[in-house]
């Protein structure tokens, strides 16, 4: 096939746009700014835009497939130019789909765990050897792409985002599609700028599992209860499996799952990781893993990328940085490090850097959000709010909404900065959770204080 990628640069496009390349495809793409990793991972397969803009004229007759990404804009040349001359346009997952409708498609859904579960799942698969399809929202150790395409594999795996398909195109990604077996691992109002009350948001599950083929399964977590009750009133034929957290203990700063055969250490931490492990082995054993294989499997695996990420450590201190930004993640993260180092003293950072982290409407979701916390700080930029074109927010809002009179807040990276490396992190945990950069912070330089 003759494909061009319209905004090539993006992180779930550009690992597609691999993926076809890789597959024998011959593709193509234009973008307005392309940042790394992409622009040294597209030109090393030969895929980087020589010249950054919209160029109609690459839109031909010849094309067999437009795919067009989110960051492209409804008046984008080259779209209108497609539309023109009649060639099939797909969204990011509609194409997807189009690619997977003759397999054994399963998806992976929630407000939260979707990408660690998903990766999961593929490096128990990758572990025993058995080649699957797939698409996951972060970069694995062990594989080269996060998306793999093939012609022969049976099952395809995709984490399901409920944000939208395409500029033109406003429904949530996973209702494209059309799962053979799903998984919906919690649900805790998110993308305010999209879905505007927590009801909205939700009906968003309730189509989700409607896509469900008939015969299907839903794997879902019994402990949330959104999740219960969404799946308790589908009217979909599908069987239902619900899952909770294992039991575990921690000793000494490890965690030990509790098997048939006994506790077996694992490298991940936290409740909510626990229970994503277990979503993740029930997926598994639809697919033919059995328990005894999966917990082998499982004790290598690391975490997903910038989820839970231990990036420094040196006697008593440790330092982590986790991609939590929403209120759900937040309470989560924050309470596994408190709970894996309880005798020492948790310093959580938090960046409110999304569209919904932002907006004061919002904010009061965030109670109680850093409570496990021995020390508490909250950094946003003004500047960010104003980018954004949101209502201006107040240090005295941030202070209300997460209830801690001891909550320190900076809207300067320089303050924060000297704030960070002042600390002493004798007997420290310090837990770093943004979706951004805290305004250019260096990561590496924080690992020169442990």
């Amino acid at each position: 096939m003759r494909i061009h990628f319209i905004a090539i640069g993006g992180s779930a496009m550009h690992n597609l746009a691999m993926a076809l390349h890789d597959k024998g495809d011959q593709v193509t793409g234009s973008d307005d700014e392309i940042f790394e990793p992409s622009k040294g991972r597209l030109a090393n397969r030969g895929l980087l835009p020589q010249t950054y803009g919209w160029f109609p004229e690459k839109i031909t007759k010849e094309l067999d497939a437009v795919i067009l990404g989110m960051h492209a804009k409804n008046d984008n040349p080259e779209l209108l130019r497609a539309k023109e001359l009649g060639i099939k346009i797909y969204s990011y997952p509609e194409f997807l789909y189009e690619q997977s409708k003759h397999k054994t498609r399963v998806v992976i859904g929630g407000s939260h765990g979707k990408t660690t579960i998903t990766s999961m799942i593929l490096h128990v698969l990758q572990y025993h050897h058995k080649e699957v399809d797939y698409m996951v929202g972060a970069q694995l150790e062990g594989f080269d792409v996060m998306v793999k395409l093939t012609d022969d594999n049976d099952f395809i795996v995709l984490e399901g985002d409920e944000y939208l398909s395409s500029p033109i195109d406003r429904r949530p990604k996973f209702h494209l599609y059309k799962p053979n077996i799903a998984l919906l691992s919690g649900i805790a109002w998110d993308h305010i700028n999209v879905f505007p009350t927590f009801e909205n948001y939700v009906e968003q599950f309730d189509v989700f599992l409607e896509q469900i083929t008939d015969g299907g399964a839903i794997i879902y977590n019994e402990e949330d209860p959104e999740v219960k009750k969404v799946v308790g009133r589908t009217a979909s034929l599908i069987k239902k499996y619900p899952y909770r957290t294992p039991s575990y203990t921690i000793e000494n700063g490890q965690t030990l799952l509790e098997t048939p055969e006994g506790p077996m250490p694992i490298e991940i931490f936290g409740k909510h990781n626990l229970n994503n492990l277990e979503g993740a082995r029930w997926i598994c054993q639809l697919m033919g893993v059995d328990a005894n294989d999966f917990y082998e499997a499982i004790a290598t695996f690391g975490g997903a990328s910038k989820r839970l990420e231990k990036i420094a450590e040196s006697g008593t201190a440790v330092a982590y940085k986790d991609f939590a930004h929403s209120p759900s993640k937040v309470k989560a993260t924050t309470q596994a490090v408190k709970d894996q180092y309880p005798d020492r003293k948790l310093i959580a950072c938090l960046e409110l850097h999304t569209y919904s982290s932002l907006n004061p409407e919002f904010l009061k979701e965030y109670q109680g959000a850093l409570d496990a916390a021995d020390s508490a700080v909250v950094f946003y930029s003004p500047h960010a709010v104003m980018i954004k074109k949101l209502e201006e927010i107040k240090g005295e809002q941030i202070d209300e909404a997460f209830g801690r009179d001891d909550l320190m807040v900076f809207t300067n990276p320089a303050d924060f900065k000297t704030y960070l490396y002042s600390q002493d992190f004798q007997n420290t945990a310090l837990l770093l959770m943004s979706s951004g950069n805290y305004g250019g912070l260096d990561f590496n330089e924080v690992k020169t204080y442990f």
